[in-house]
């Protein structure tokens, strides 16, 4: 028998075997049913509750974190568990094999093909819509004075009020600088194609890596061995976090480094891009402990992505490729691009 003690001086008795056959954690929550005393008040009861009286109500302790009492995974655990995140588990255990390189330089050689072969085409159509998007607004400018002149003859004829002068202001405006984006196919929305695509990628990848270094999914178990002994250097465990804390600080500063690069390379900024800017920051600051905590093959893939990311960042910014690529010219472009960062960024230490 288990006892419980809920109150002074009251112990409840129940059998061990409810908590023992459970499966995991539990939870127990216990109900008294009182005897009615007949011949008088009711009494609490000072000594020892038998289990008789009792109803004994048993959770997984699984329910707190996301999962019901029918045992169903939580969000998190049904993400890891999905068929894109099996798909990416093999996808690394397919690139490790067919070049037999050591687990380390798979991941980073696999993180730069990915991202070579997807972000990088995505980064530079990204650049085109922003090209094109920034070249109509001359001619944006110029409709819009015509369209204001066309609006205020108008209420003079009808007598329009002010408000419903505005109005038809920006209904038609709207609907020129929509046909303008469909006449050059560059509407907004698709420069942020790219963070579509590279955000589940990431995400994918993460979780991917952590369920075969923490033998969380089937083909994780069987690969314990192989990635316990397929880091290098001081990471030489990949199923471990760096202690050494060389890979989160790494990571935490090349982080910094993009968002700085991004940040010089604005020529107006408005309170918005501001706090963005700020808000990044402390991102990239945090995650610096965050990669102390998980194995080190996901550390090392995250400051592979990142690292790749300022490569081709640094490679968007060239105006060879630009030209190759056809990314229409920019105000905030220059034909020394790296000279300009290194002396912007000379400028911001002084």
């Amino acid at each position: 028998m288990l006892g419980v003690r809920v109150a002074a001086g009251i112990r409840i008795v129940c059998p061990k075997s409810l908590v023992r056959n459970a499966s995991g954690p539990t939870l127990l929550t216990c109900y008294h049913t009182p005897q009615q005393n007949r011949s008088g008040p009711y009494i609490p009861p000072t000594g020892r509750i038998s289990f008789s009286s009792l109803t004994v109500h048993v959770r997984h302790a699984s329910s707190i974190t996301g999962s019901d009492d029918a045992g169903s995974p939580g969000w998190y655990a049904s993400i890891a568990d999905s068929n894109l995140v099996h798909l990416t588990e093999q996808l690394l255990i397919s690139s490790q094999g067919g070049t037999a390189l050591p687990w380390w330089a798979s991941i980073m050689c696999t993180t730069l093909a990915l991202r070579t072969v997807i972000t990088l085409p995505l980064g530079a159509y990204q650049m085109i819509v922003i090209g094109k998007v920034e070249a109509l607004q001359s001619e944006i400018a110029v409709l819009a004075k015509r369209l204001r002149y066309e609006v205020s003859v108008r209420a003079q004829e009808c007598g329009w009020k002010e408000r419903h002068c505005r109005y038809q202001f920006k209904k038609n405006l709207h609907r020129i600088v929509s046909e303008l984006y469909i006449r050059d196919n560059c509407h907004p929305f698709k420069a942020s194609l790219l963070v579509w695509v590279q955000l589940p990628m990431w995400v994918s990848l993460s979780l991917a890596l952590r369920n075969l270094s923490m033998a969380s999914s089937p083909a994780g178990s069987a690969l314990q061995t192989e990635l316990s002994t397929g880091g290098t250097l001081w990471f030489s465990d990949l199923t471990l976090p760096d202690h050494t804390w060389v890979l989160p600080i790494s990571l935490g500063l090349i982080n910094l480094l993009i968002i700085e690069i991004f940040a010089v390379q604005r020529l107006q900024v408005s309170s918005l891009q501001r706090y963005m800017t700020h808000f990044l920051r402390g991102v990239s600051v945090l995650m610096v402990p965050i990669a102390a905590t998980v194995p080190s093959s996901l550390a090392l893939y995250w400051l592979s992505s990142s690292l790749v990311g300022l490569g081709h960042n640094l490679l968007l910014r060239s105006p060879r490729f630009r030209m190759a690529c056809h990314i229409p010219p920019l105000r905030s472009d220059s034909q020394t691009p790296y000279r300009d960062l290194a002396s912007q960024s000379r400028r911001v230490r002084l």
